[in-house]
Formats: structure tokens, C-alpha cells, sequence
């Protein structure tokens, strides 16, 4: 991973937590009920989600209490518009911009010396089966403060009160326990510490839950795909909800989601974008080995990659340019059926959001696409990043240097 840090492409956005700061995450850890770090410095994401303390406690959703219960934290304001890193639903992003966009001056104001644990609250107790992810709908997000702060400022209010009425002025054990609580805390008479608790509406997203599964429920008809063939197939059991099932490895998956206006494929417009170009490539350095030349020259020179392009055996190389053909065999006749000549996936890989759906449903069907058919390494690091860092790691090196090139560059 060494050059994807040096070319700020690893969790390059996440913010270094020490000191107190440790402290109040901590304090955050067990008024949610999770187990405290033991690490005196580590670094968060826009969600408070540590890479560090996941691997430490060996459970990458460490602020999860099952699948049906998420939970964030926030102890400094830097968060504000930060990445969300390991996202457990496609929209904790948005409800993290909602958060700080709804209570940002607040937020500055507590994380001065305090911290903010957040529930995300969809009136799930837990999952049972696989089809209980149609149950999200409305997420309540609510907020505690360590320390029990909004109690203490009460208790203070009312010591003031108390300190005020008849001669109370002159009682020394009133006088001790407002500076003692004003030096634990500090004067919290005119601080702002409450949070009203937020809503937030869901339509069409993907979770982790049950090993991955997207919820399509705003075209004809509500499609759900599962990445997990375990609870696919439990799931196509169920005979209460209306709903299309399938797993992701299905082809009828694509003709569906193009018959609901979802995803569309124009090859003619499709080869003249550098969407085709990057698939192309990546199709031609899975059949390259040993060579003469680095990868990423080969792939960056014209004239190479013609030359290891008649290189390879002649059924690679149909299948690397078997999209040119089938469009150069379409000119002549319409008899020629692109599955006869263009590999299913390439094919897939080709697919595009639609063009009517507005951009949040399109990265959502974006993120599908990339998983139905993870060809082209730019949206697979955009709409991806974990599985992008597991395949990056089984690539050869001279491969990793152009798709950093291709991700730096956008091209």
C-alpha cells in the first residue's frame, strides 16, 4: 500500500487522534457499550471509525451493535466533510453531511471539551431475515454527550438557582459545589448543549448487512440484489413482499435493471470514452506475462500495446478487442449476437448508469455496476475502495503504477 500513501490514494483524508482526544473516544466507546482502545494514538474518519482500533479489536464494524444498529462519533469539528471510509450503508455519508450541517456551530461548541456519541436509530432491534432490510425507512439520529454533560449543566442551572434564593449566597457547601463543578466541567450556565435529535429518509441504498445487499425500491418495480448467495437464497424463500430478488452474479440481473430503465449500454458511444479505454487495457494486462516491457508502459504507449496486443494468442486477443469487432461485424449484418462474440463480463463492465436517473441513484448504480463486473479500476477505487485495496494488493507492480496513474489523472 506504500505507493497508493505516497500518492495520497490510502485513507489519505483521516485525522491523527492523541492525548485527551484518546480519552473522550474512549468515553464514547463505553457509554455506547463497546470495548475501550488501548492505543495512545491512532487516526478517524468523517464517522469516527479508526482503521487502527478496528484491526486492534479485530472486528472491522467495531461501532456496530449487530447489523441493525450503527453508531458514529464525533470528538473534534475537523470531521465536518470528511470521507466516510468503511460506509456500512451507502448513506452514511449523507446523514453524517446532515448531522454537521444541521448542528455544526454546536458541534464546534462541545467538542471543545467534550465528545458526541451518535445513534442511528431505524427502529430495528435486529435483523432476522435477509428481506428485514426493507424495513429501513425513516433512520432517527440522536445524540449523547460524555460525561453525562446536559445532566450536569441541569444540576448547575439548579445549584445557581438554589445559590440565588433567600441567604444561600453565604452557605459555604453551596459555594464548594458550584467549584466543584465548575472546575470539573467548567461554566456550562450560557453553553448550548442540546441536540435535538434528526430524521433522516432513505430510498434506493446498499448495506453490509447479510453479506451485501442493494435495495432498489424507487423504479417500476423494488429490486433487491444480494453479494451473498447464502442469503439469496434464503431470501428468494419469502413469499410476503413484492419484491425482485436476485444475486449479483445472475445475467438476468442486467437485462432487468435495463428493463427498469436503471442501467443502459451504447457500445458506438461507450468506445470513444476512456471508461472503454481503461476496461480495454485492464483486459489486455490479465493476459500478459513475463514480459519485455513494465505494464504500465505497455499500457501507456500505442505502439506497445499494439505489439504485445499481437503478442498474446489469438483468443485473448478477440477478447481484448472484441467489442471493435462485434461493432465492425454489426456494420455489415445485424445477424451477428453480442454474446457470441463480446465475454459476458466486459460486456457488463460497459453498462452505465441511465441517463434520467439523478446523481445520487447514479453513484448507488454505479457502486452495483463496479461489483457486477469490477473492470474498470477508476470506479472501482470511487465506488469501491475496500474492494479496490484487496484486488490492488493482487496486482503486479508494474500494473499498480498505471492504475495510480489512471486514478490521479481521472483518466
Amino acid at each position: 500500500m506504500q505507493k497508493l500513501k505516497q500518492a495520497n490514494l490510502y485513507r489519505s483524508e483521516l485525522i491523527p487522534i492523541s492525548g485527551k482526544l484518546v480519552e473522550r473516544y474512549n468515553k464514547c466507546l463505553k457509554t455506547m457499550g463497546f470495548a475501550e482502545t488501548k492505543l495512545k494514538s491512532f487516526f478517524i474518519d468523517g464517522m469516527g471509525w479508526s482503521p487502527e482500533v478496528a484491526e486492534e479489536h479485530k472486528n472491522m464494524h467495531y461501532l456496530n451493535h449487530g447489523e441493525a444498529n450503527p453508531h458514529g462519533i464525533i470528538i473534534t469539528p475537523l470531521q465536518k466533510g470528511k470521507p466516510v471510509y468503511l460506509p456500512f450503508h451507502s448513506f452514511d455519508k449523507e446523514m453524517m453531511q446532515h448531522v454537521f450541517r444541521t448542528h455544526g456551530q454546536k458541534i464546534n461548541d462541545i467538542t471543545r471539551d467534550s465528545a458526541i456519541c451518535i445513534d442511528f436509530d431505524q427502529n430495528i432491534d435486529v435483523f432476522y431475515e435477509p428481506l428485514d432490510v426493507l424495513k429501513y425507512d425513516n433512520i432517527n439520529i440522536t445524540f449523547r454527550l460524555i460525561d453525562h454533560l446536559e445532566q450536569v449543566q441541569k444540576d448547575q442551572l439548579a445549584l445557581v438557582d438554589i445559590f440565588k434564593t433567600g441567604n444561600n449566597f453565604i452557605d459555604e457547601n453551596i459555594h464548594q459545589q458550584l467549584l466543584d463543578s465548575a472546575n470539573t466541567y467548567g461554566d456550562l450556565r450560557h453553553r448550548d448543549l442540546s441536540l435535538h435529535p434528526l430524521h433522516f429518509s432513505t430510498n434506493s441504498f446498499f448495506t453490509r448487512a447479510f453479506g451485501g445487499v442493494y435495495v432498489l425500491r424507487d423504479f417500476i418495480k423494488p429490486i433487491v440484489v444480494f453479494e451473498n448467495k447464502e442469503a439469496y437464497k434464503e431470501a428468494i424463500k419469502d413469499t410476503i413482499h413484492d419484491v425482485l430478488i436476485y444475486h449479483i452474479a445472475q445475467p438476468e440481473l442486467v437485462d432487468k435493471l435495463k428493463d427498469h430503465l436503471i442501467i443502459e449500454c451504447d457500445l458506438e458511444d461507450m468506445v470513444k470514452t476512456p471508461n472503454y479505454d481503461r476496461i480495454k487495457k485492464y483486459e489486455l494486462a490479465q493476459f500478459l506475462k513475463e514480459t519485455e516491457h513494465p505494464i504500465n508502459d505497455i499500457l501507456n504507449d500505442n505502439v506497445l500495446f499494439k505489439s504485445y496486443l499481437n503478442k498474446i494468442d489469438i483468443n485473448a486477443r478477440k477478447q481484448v478487442m472484441s467489442v471493435e469487432i462485434y461493432l465492425e461485424k454489426l456494420e455489415r449484418s445485424n445477424a451477428y449476437k453480442i454474446e457470441d462474440i463480446v465475454d459476458q463480463t466486459f460486456y457488463f463492465a460497459l453498462h452505465q448508469p441511465h441517463s434520467s436517473l439523478s446523481s445520487e441513484h447514479r453513484d448507488l448504480i454505479h457502486k452495483l455496476l463496479i461489483n457486477i463486473a469490477p473492470r474498470d479500476v477508476l470506479f472501482l477505487y470511487w465506488y469501491d475502495k475496500e474492494q479496490f485495496y484487496k484486488s490492488y494488493e493482487t496486482w503486479e507492480d508494474s500494473f499498480r503504477d498505471w492504475v495510480i496513474g489512471r486514478i490521479g489523472n481521472n483518466i
